[in-house]
């Protein structure tokens, strides 16, 4: 059997509690012999900074590099807010997803039967909610050259971030969107703001080139970012998977996300490009909410995005996508009995705390697993 390295990057705030109940899932994995996973463990964020004035260091950096996946937690609080720019918390997360190329950022939505009420929306227009977001993640203004602010004098500054696409950054995630469509319900959809953004324009273009060579048995469709987050809201079950580059995905998954009910549910994978020789890929895990510092160590933090996002790990880096299946049928049997942390409570429900939900998983996907 297999060793698998994984390196646990819990952060600040409900970080550590959250990724507490996936410690637990690990060891009852490595204890049942379904694969077996070495874990380190290292500092990220606001928690890094503490420690080395750094938001990660460059030990922590080859960690990473080193392990087949780093299980991410979360990072940022007010505590932080007047650290360095280039020190803040959030930029260890960039600077992983830099250094390890973690180019696709893959986000699902999707809103169990269960927590249909817990949306903002209708149940009919979320009920059965399956949506597959793909954000481009190291391009784009988040990344690209210039970014500065200026001071004009007479009291004024201006402020500069550029938005930066080459032809190879938008064809390889178009391709790991079009693969994931073909897996899914062959329905592609690319947003973008063409209209107005030359980069917009481009990615339109190399899209359009990319299924046209490679990809005509998948539909495409194409929609201004604007309008689609507009149909995120207003019809969201006609998106299968979507496509779009840093910043709009960046928003979009984020309004996809509460669709579902809370942030609390939701995991995602940044995966980077497949090595020719070992068919290995970088890849980190983690959580879309964040690190929710107001609740943070009171036992209050929903752990299922976390448990889900180690679940994409199962399914996106080890090629165990029955164990992945089950860890997601559990979630569900466990919000079908009707237990719910306090982001997702409602009348009628269980309130339990994140330790006890973690448990109740695990013994649901114990009972899956047989």
């Amino acid at each position: 059997m297999a060793t698998h390295k994984l390196l646990l990057l819990p952060g600040d705030g409900i970080g550590p509690e959250v990724m507490g109940e996936v410690k637990r899932l690990i060891a009852w994995i490595n204890a049942q012999g379904i694969a077996r996973f070495v874990t380190e463990e290292g500092l990220v964020g606001g928690a890094a900074y503490d420690a080395s004035k750094q938001s990660i260091t460059d030990a922590t950096m080859a960690q990473a590099s080193a392990a087949d996946a780093v299980i991410f937690g979360a990072v940022g609080g007010p505590k932080w807010d007047s650290v360095p720019y280039e020190a803040r918390p959030e930029a260890g997360l960039l600077r992983l997803r830099k250094d390890l190329g973690l180019f696709a950022n893959l986000r699902p939505a999707v809103c169990y039967p269960a927590l249909a009420e817990a949306s903002s929306l209708k149940r009919e227009v979320v009920e059965g909610l399956d949506i597959m977001i793909v954000r481009e993640l190291t391009g784009g203004v988040y990344f690209g050259e210039p970014k500065t602010i200026t001071d004009l004098g007479n009291g004024q500054k201006r402020a500069i971030d550029t938005q930066v696409y080459d032809t190879y950054e938008i064809e390889r995630i178009a391709r790991v969107a079009f693969d994931l469509a073909r897996k899914r319900r062959n329905k592609l959809t690319s947003m973008e703001k063409r209209n107005v953004m030359k980069s917009g324009v481009l990615w339109n273009e190399v899209v359009t080139q990319v299924h046209g060579r490679e990809y005509k048995d998948v539909q495409l469709e194409h929609q201004l970012a604007d309008s689609g987050g507009m149909n995120l809201v207003k019809a969201p079950k006609q998106f299968d998977v979507i496509v779009t580059d840093n910043l709009f995905g960046d928003m979009l998954s984020d309004i996809a996300a509460m669709l579902t009910g809370s942030l609390g549910m939701l995991p995602s994978a940044s995966l980077g490009e497949i090595d020719a020789k070992s068919k290995k890929r970088k890849s980190l895990f983690e959580p879309v909410h964040g690190s929710a510092p107001d609740i943070a160590g009171k036992g209050l933090a929903n752990p299922i995005a976390m448990i889900s996002s180690f679940g994409m790990a199962l399914r996106y880096s080890f090629d165990l996508g029955s164990l992945a299946d089950k860890v997601d049928a559990a979630i569900a049997a466990v919000l079908a009995k009707g237990m719910r942390t306090a982001d997702i409570k409602s009348e009628g429900t269980t309130a339990v705390s994140t330790a006890q939900m973690g448990e109740a998983i695990l013994k649901e996907l114990q009972a899956l697993h047989g």
